[in-house]
Parts: C-alpha cells; structure tokens; sequence
C-alpha cells in the first residue's frame, strides 16, 4: 500500500561489515525535485554513483544529503619500506653540495624523510565490488529508518489535510445555505422599496421576479460550490492512494483557490465574506502543508 510521506525526514546507520564499520546518515528538506548530494571518504569515491541511485529509487522529491564515514577496525595493514636507490641519490647529492664554501653539513634523518619518492607506501588491494557491496547494506538500513520517519509525518500531514477539507466543506455548506437566504431577503427589500415607490398602486408581481431573479444569477454560487466539493473529493482520493502526490495536490490547490475567490466576488453580504475569508485562510493552512508532501 502506498502512502503519504513528507519531504523531510532523517535517517542514520552504523554497523561493521567485513571488518569495516560503516556510518551513514541522511536528511532532507523540502525542494521542488530530486537534489541529491553525497559526501564520502576518497577510498569511497567509486561507490557515489551507487548511493545516489540508490536514494534515487526511493525518493523522487527532496533536497537530499548523505553522508558517509568508514573505520577499519585494527587499521589497515600498510608496508612502508625505504627507497635505498631514491636515499643514496639524495646523500649523493647533498655531500656534494656540502663540499661547496659556506654550506653547512647538516644532513639529517628528518631532512631525507621530507623528500619526495623517499619512502614507499603499498596498502593492500581492496575488492572494491565486495566493499560497495558492504557499503550498501548499510545505506539500506539508512534508508529504511528515514523513509519510516517520512512516513510517519506523511501520516501526520495527511490527517490535517483531511482535517481541513471538512472544515473547508461546513463552510461551503454555510455559503450555500447564506447565498439562498441573501436572494430571499433581496427579493423582500426589492417588493418593499417598490411599495414605497409605487404607493397605494398595484405592484407588477413579473417585475419583482425579474429583478430578483437577474440578482440571483449575479450571486449563484452553485457551479464554484459544487467544483470546490469535487476538488476536496479529488484531494481525499489523491491521499488515499498515496505514493508521491505533492505535485498534484499543489495544482488541485490553484484551481480550489480560484474556485473561492469567484464565490468571494459574488458574495455581497458580510457575513458571506467573512465565511469565504475563512475558506481562503484554510487552503491557505493546505498550501503550506503540501509543500511537505513529496
């Protein structure tokens, strides 16, 4: 079953694998799509494309960093040896140059040791498919503590979505019900002002309902209430199937926004303002939540 997960999150692993204990850690922020950085020790470096497929294949939104550190337990076993030929060569040279007026013969241990080529340095090869390989583990293990934390929020955040939609519909209703009582009580004002106007002379019923019902036409907010319903309806389905749907939602979001600013348009009344003022401040709260949501 896919799920809802945040952009954000947190993961760490440490474990020891073939005598190598392995760190790796991975957080992430909120960005517009994938941006993946790896940190790793140079012995590592041939293993960076690996672990930035690997977080490719498990996230697909997210300013994403990992870093890496190894540790070999008991050190590597290295061999220093001297370079007799590259040493006899230098002392060659440097007795000759002592030979010259006002050099001072001070050759030393510490001065051949600084000098290029004196020493060479053999490490043991390493089996660089078994240390990838050995790597990896470990970043899964990373990988799977992290997308548990983004889970677990994603979880979070799709309760308040849900949360807020109902809110955003008890208000719609309260629009719908003030729009029809708003051409009622137009309707009223309207027959009374004619009565004033027209005295003891008979009032043309027809004129009455023509007038209100151009007004009614003016401020029917049906179509925008019955598409922002469908929208949250679009919304609930797109969390209940989960898996990365921030983008949609944000674009499902401008069209519920547009929606709401048409109602607040026709919306004469205070009180109805008001109560699309709250709307907005709602998707407004949604906005800034989906921007959470990979």
């Amino acid at each position: 079953m896919n799920l809802i997960k945040s952009m954000t999150g947190y993961g760490r692993a440490v474990e020891t694998v073939n005598g190598r204990e392995f760190t790796v850690e991975l957080r992430s922020v909120n960005n517009r799509y994938l941006d993946c950085g790896v940190k790793l020790p140079r012995s590592l470096t041939f293993a960076e494309e690996a672990v930035k497929q690997a977080v490719k294949a498990s996230i697909s939104r997210g300013k994403v960093d990992v870093f890496i550190s190894v540790r070999s337990e008991g050190g590597e076993e290295v061999k220093v040896s001297l370079n007799k030929a590259v040493v006899e060569s230098y002392l060659a040279a440097m007795k000759e140059m002592a030979g010259y007026p006002g050099v001072k013969d001070d050759i030393s241990v510490y001065a051949l040791s600084r000098l290029p080529e004196v020493f060479s340095v053999e490490r043991p090869e390493v089996d660089e498919d078994q240390l990838k390989s050995d790597l990896m583990s470990v970043v899964a293990k990373a990988l799977e503590g992290y997308d548990a934390m983004r889970t677990t929020e994603g979880a979070a955040l799709e309760k308040d979505l849900r949360s807020r939609g109902e809110t955003i519909l008890t208000l719609v209703e309260q629009v719908e019900q003030g729009s029809a009582q708003t051409v009622s009580d137009y309707r009223i004002r309207l027959e009374a002002k004619i009565q004033e106007v027209l005295a003891n002379n008979s009032i043309d019923e027809s004129r009455i309902l023509t007038e209100a019902a151009i007004f009614a036409d003016k401020v029917a907010v049906d179509e925008e209430t019955v598409r922002l319903r469908s929208h949250l309806q679009q919304m609930n389905t797109m969390l209940a199937g989960g898996g990365a749907v921030g983008r949609k939602l944000d674009f499902l979001l401008q069209e519920m926004n547009r929606e709401a600013n048409t109602i607040g348009s026709k919306c004469s009344d205070v009180r109805l303002a008001r109560i699309v003022v709250d709307i907005k401040a709602e998707l407004e709260k949604i906005r800034e939540q989906t921007q959470n949501i990979e």
